[in-house]
């Protein structure tokens, strides 16, 4: 009997956080902060702003930076490109140039910038990004010039999952002194989302995988841009991680009480619902969250409010979004 309720109270601990779970749903209307840019020289008809990075700079300004893809820039077309705004919900935020292109003298892939993403810590702006091949750093002190930070061999490259493997789109979570690193790769063409951690931004752990298959697939882009938050109401971390861009955009929310571990064929412990948004990041301002993600014709970038509800009955939760 002794064995039977340690075996009911730990089923009971993990059953319970799913019944309790909130929903993120999108709330109100879109403000577009972004449209494409001019690149001057470098413009071509089919660019399009994708993956991106919001934050918030040392003056109190709002900056974007985007991988603007199908450029005229060499190889394989990716470049940042920089707006700017006064405030987090104005619209038209002011173009500000292009912010960086890769630099092949630092193991960069000529045009494979991809997903910048920028945390503050001490005083210090540290900005992921992908070069194609590596999870690569700079750093600030204002939040809007960065420089690149080389490692023993010169190369800006961190970490990598393989050759071929495409490691990209990082985003990075402090949880008490260590900093989870979470990213996307497709060993096999199998797409799914690895984190590492570390304890000074710049030496990272072995990569584990924390999330891969279920509803969302298991295709090469399957596991695209994941963002993880911590959503104390739910006590639980949430993972968004894209599969469509476009019009029939699609992003899957998985919920974990451990951040490294949102379900490998495990909908029916993590799934939470879907969102129809692309290449999300999410936002926390004035006590409030908002939701960033790519316009549906892949023409700019636009924000809203999220709002977290209670999850309707039992099992999957149906779309969440303002479909």
């Amino acid at each position: 009997m002794l064995g039977m309720g340690l075996t009911c109270s730990l089923l009971l601990s993990v059953l319970v956080p799913a019944e309790r779970a909130l929903v993120p749903r999108i709330s109100g209307g879109w403000r577009v902060v972004a449209r494409n840019p001019d690149l001057g020289p470098l413009a071509a008809p089919h660019q399009q702003p994708v993956d991106f990075g919001i934050w918030q700079a040392a003056d109190g300004s709002w900056q974007l930076w985007s991988c603007i893809r199908n450029t005229k820039c060499a190889g394989n077309t990716r470049l940042f490109y920089r707006w700017q705004g006064e405030s987090l919900l104005e619209p038209a935020w002011e173009p500000m140039g292009v912010a960086m292109e890769a630099d092949p003298r630092f193991g960069e892939t000529p045009g494979g910038l991809q997903a910048p993403y920028v945390l503050k810590a001490a005083e210090v702006y540290y900005m992921f990004y992908g070069d194609w091949e590596n999870i690569c750093l700079a750093t600030s002190r204002d939040g809007k010039s960065f420089t690149r930070q080389l490692n023993a061999q010169g190369k800006t490259g961190m970490f990598s999952d393989g050759a071929g493997n495409n490691t990209r789109d990082p985003m990075v979570l402090a949880i008490g002194p260590e900093y989870y690193c979470y990213y996307s790769a497709h060993p096999n063409q199998q797409g799914a989302v690895y984190a590492r951690t570390s304890r000074n931004l710049r030496h990272w752990s072995d990569s584990r995988r924390v999330a891969f298959g279920g509803s969302a697939g298991t295709g090469p882009c399957s596991a695209e841009c994941p963002f993880v938050l911590y959503h104390p109401p739910s006590g639980c971390y949430c993972l968004f991680r894209t599969q469509r861009y476009g019009a029939n955009a699609q992003t899957s929310v998985y919920r974990s009480t451990n951040p490294l571990d949102f379900g490998l064929n495990n909908d029916r412990q993590h799934f939470l619902c879907t969102l129809p948004v692309a290449a999300p990041e999410i936002i926390q301002h004035g006590g409030e969250y908002y939701l960033a993600a790519l316009l549906p014709d892949l023409t700019g970038i636009q924000i809203a409010r999220l709002e977290w509800a209670p999850r309707a009955g039992r099992g999957r939760a149906a779309c969440c979004g303002k479909c």
